[in-house]
């Protein structure tokens, strides 16, 4: 700095002549690499935003105010290129993928419902007896018969067959507790 206090680096003149004197340059700058007047105005606007936030910073040493500013300039119009680049690959994502229809929704909300259901039936299988369990699973899930599942069990067909009622029976009347834990006919029924 000088004894006087300004520093010969900083431009002494005031930011409202740099955009007096620059403004129809850049538009034209902006106007020739956009193809829409309300861009242009929009991108024009944002360089002298950003010159004058800038402004206090600015270096004479470093060039002009014309040089300065379509520096500005280009820095904005290539921000904005890569916006508008992202912005199109977002579209194009999306544009390959359909959107929900009133009939999706539907299917949406009976497939929620579906696996509510079947949490609630698994509630209730864990809570099932480990050899009313065995059974059900042997003949539900895994598609044996009850004589099949007897023999692999190692118990009697008349056992299998009382235990798989048991079984189906608890399922049904949605117990969610082990069965002995309360005191009802049909608690009893499943052990």
């Amino acid at each position: 700095m000088h004894r006087s206090g300004h520093d010969p680096g900083r431009s002494r003149t005031p930011f409202s002549d740099v955009y007096e004197a620059h403004f129809d340059a850049i538009l034209g700058y902006v106007t020739r690499r956009t193809t829409d007047r309300h861009t242009a105005a929009d991108l024009t606007a944002d360089v002298f935003v950003a010159a004058l936030e800038a402004f206090d910073s600015y270096d004479v040493s470093r060039g002009t105010h014309r040089v300065w500013v379509h520096g500005i300039a280009r820095n904005t119009l290539a921000a904005h290129a890569r916006h508008t680049a992202r912005e199109r690959e977002a579209v194009t994502v999306l544009n390959g993928r359909r959107l929900l229809d009133e009939e999706d929704m539907l299917r949406f909300e009976e497939r929620i419902d579906a696996e509510r259901e079947a949490r609630a039936l698994l509630a209730r299988h864990a809570v099932l007896s480990a050899p009313l369990r065995a059974v059900i699973d042997l003949v539900v899930v895994d598609g044996l018969t009850t004589k099949e599942a007897a023999k692999v069990l190692r118990i009697s067909q008349a056992t299998a067959r009382v235990r798989l009622h048991r079984a189906r029976a608890a399922l049904r009347a949605g117990l969610t507790t082990p069965p002995g834990t309360i005191s009802t006919p049909l608690a009893e029924a499943t052990r």
